[in-house]
């Protein structure tokens, strides 16, 4: 057993000031798996990770409905166009609701559409019509 012992542990020993022996620390030789400490570091370096990439994925998230927004309103343009055309001048009046959660553009999605170079941008959503007297389509924020 005494012998298990030392092979498990190796001791620190230094002289005291009367000449006795202590043992400063015992250090394992066959050290298995990770300490406290070192699972703490990794824990904290994946939490910053974490709070640093939030901000940008919601961004991200963000500019991806806005995408989804300006191809509805592409969309229900080309439809209201198309009736236009067919039904001369006669238009039922498209809904299109919106699938951003913040106000205004966040980025140049819905800048440019259909030849509007400025369409509100809305949480709520859109109604797309046409305008007869001048032939072009309409973008009016709900």
């Amino acid at each position: 057993m005494e012998s298990e012992i030392k092979k498990t542990y190796q001791s620190k020993k230094m002289m005291d000031r009367k000449g006795e022996l202590i043992m400063l620390e015992k250090i394992r030789t066959n050290k298995k798996g990770f300490t406290l400490a070192e699972l703490l570091i990794v824990v904290a370096i994946i939490a910053v990770l974490v709070a640093i990439s939030i901000p940008v994925f919601t961004s991200q998230l963000e500019k991806s409905r806005e995408a989804t927004d300006a191809a509805n309103l592409r969309a229900a343009y080309a439809e209201v166009m198309v009736e236009a055309l067919e039904n001369e001048g006669t238009v039922t009046p498209i809904e299109v609701t919106a699938k951003q959660t913040q106000s205004g553009w966040q980025s140049d999605a819905g800048k440019d559409i259909g030849g509007v170079t400025t369409v509100e941008a809305s949480t709520t959503g859109w109604t797309v019509g046409y305008d007869s007297t001048n032939n072009v389509a309409t973008f009016t924020a709900k």
